[in-house]
């Protein structure tokens, strides 16, 4: 599932190229690419003919299109989204192409999905805070990225619960855009074991994780995200980098770069997660 890193890049590409384009009609292909849209994809298609693109934006693992008349389209990547811009006939499978929209210039975007987990909504923007979001983003929490995002309060909130530490930073009410792997990298860079109570977390600590969750993201952004198969890749159909720098996630039974124990793997939510047993006692 892409976390902020990954939508953070897809979201440059996408502001490169469609800040101030008109989108000129739209056809959904699939009807569970709008399925959160009411009505489905003929109306989603329909309130978003003509319609200007102001910005591309992200809170977190959301992004959105801003259009004129403070309305929006939330584009969901679920687990295989993925974005061209150029001419009719771009690389691509075409039997996942879910959206396609021409754009007033002659380019064509489209929306592939394999999986078809992701899609785009139609929402109205909303002041959250003095900031204008899209309704269904409005319970979001900021990101360590967010020009109002303070690492104080954010630690206070996760000392005031009472889950283990990983599942917290999981929680996107709390704090948005991590997932399983950008915690289990930022808890290793902290020496925290992702079961120890937040609660139990001096205000010091919670300050220093928010600081690595910082780094473990913008690093990550800087390789382009983190990419294990063809899923994810960005607006030009490159593949992230990051994977090459993972400390933890997915390096079972490898030697720590810390201090040389092997890296455990344990399971977690229906997921896995990966710690130092040495580094990272609980």
């Amino acid at each position: 599932m892409p976390e902020l890193p990954e939508v953070e890049v897809v979201r440059r590409g996408l502001a490169e190229e469609l800040a101030g384009a008109r989108l000129r009609q739209v056809r959904v292909l699939h009807p569970r690419a709008a399925r959160r849209h009411p009505g489905g994809g003929a109306l989603l298609a329909a309130a978003l003919a003509g319609r200007d693109v102001l910005a591309v934006c992200r809170r977190g693992k959301y992004l959105w299109l801003v259009l004129d008349g403070e309305d929006s389209v939330v584009m969901h990547l679920g687990m295989s989204g993925q974005f061209r811009i150029g001419e009719e006939g771009m690389p691509g499978n075409p039997n996942h192409l879910r959206i396609e929209a021409d754009l007033a210039d002659g380019r064509t975007l489209q929306f592939f999905d394999q999986r078809t987990f992701g899609g785009w909504e139609f929402a109205p923007l909303k002041e959250v805070d003095g900031e204008l979001v899209p309704v269904p983003v409005a319970h979001i929490a900021r990101d360590p990225f967010d020009p109002k995002f303070d690492p104080v309060q954010a630690a206070r909130r996760i000392r005031a619960k009472r889950s283990a530490i990983k599942r917290v930073l999981l929680d996107q009410t709390v704090l948005s855009g991590v997932g399983n792997i950008y915690a289990d990298e930022s808890l290793w860079r902290a020496r925290l074991h992702g079961e120890r109570p937040a609660a139990e977390l001096g205000q010091r600590k919670a300050v220093a994780l928010l600081g690595e969750v910082a780094s473990v993201v913008h690093e990550s952004i800087t390789e382009g995200g983190t990419s294990f198969d063809s899923l994810y890749v960005n607006v030009n159909g490159e593949s992230g980098q990051f994977s090459d720098w993972l400390a933890v996630y997915g390096q079972e039974g490898k030697p720590c770069r810390r201090c040389g124990a092997a890296i455990r793997r344990e399971a977690f939510m229906n997921r896995s997660s990966h710690f130092c047993p040495k580094c990272q006692k609980l």
